[in-house]
């Protein structure tokens, strides 16, 4: 095993490193898809295809991986920077414009499993998961829910996120895990209480999230992204996959 991955030994075998090394990954949105990219690249994902429209804000910095030196840049633009200075020799590729209907089908041509990071403020995200099922293409759905990550895997033959909403949103998908956490007796009432006080809150800002599930949502990504590649098993949506601290 090369010298940059020597401490993955055991964990990985040389196959599987030499695999997921050329295996094509398309991030879709720079926010949460910032901290799952380094991940990745560090576990091994050298073929990384990134995109955003979005520049870099002060209030991205409590959870996302740039710095005060990156404000007012492209997203995508700042975080191909620092993952190249993480490794020169990798594959990657960045975008600097937002997903839309005219670009989709060429910037999801010709990979293998994408991170859908979008926001839910169009129809976008929706129409990038039935293209990739169409196209054979596995999608990973990153959610940061403060003190817990989640993530929702879209396949070719698996539910799409249509049968949790037919209008879709980040919070119908936190109401729909609230309601079959509480199913299965997974003691989540933090959730649901955050839930509530931003439903409840007198200004409508944007959802509260914390640095701590961006990290969880790093990590959980790359073992799907890893077990994907080597083609081991997975759970596909309706089911899911959901990190705490606190539990």
């Amino acid at each position: 095993m090369e010298e940059l991955y020597q401490r993955n030994r055991i964990y990985l075998t040389e196959e599987e490193q030499n695999t997921i090394k050329t295996y094509p990954v398309l991030i879709a949105g720079c926010g949460i898809g910032s901290n799952i990219a380094e991940c990745a690249l560090r576990f091994g994902f050298e073929k990384l295809t990134i995109v955003d429209g979005d520049i870099v804000e002060r209030s991205n910095l409590n959870r996302q991986n740039y710095t005060l030196n990156d404000i007012s840049f492209f997203k995508a633009e700042r975080l191909f920077k620092r993952l190249k200075e993480i490794n020169p020799d990798a594959d990657i590729k960045f975008h600097t414009e937002y997903i839309d209907h005219n670009n989709i089908n060429t910037l999801i041509k010709d990979h293998k499993i994408a991170i859908n990071a979008l926001d839910f403020t169009s129809d976008i995200p929706l129409y990038f998961d039935q293209l990739c099922q169409e196209k054979d293409i596995v999608v990973l759905h990153p959610y940061n829910l403060g003190w817990a990550g989640l993530v929702a895997v879209i396949t070719p033959d698996s539910e799409n996120l249509h049968s949790v909403s037919s209008n879709f949103n980040e919070l119908e998908m936190v109401k729909f895990i609230i309601k079959d956490l509480k199913s299965k007796d997974k003691n989540y009432n933090w959730l649901e209480s955050t839930l509530d006080k931003y439903i409840n809150e007198e200004e409508k800002l944007s959802p509260p999230q914390l640095s701590v599930a961006s990290w969880i949502l790093g990590g959980i990504c790359t073992q799907l992204l890893y077990l994907i590649a080597t083609q081991q098993e997975i759970k596909t949506f309706p089911e899911y996959y959901i990190k705490s601290v606190l539990l």
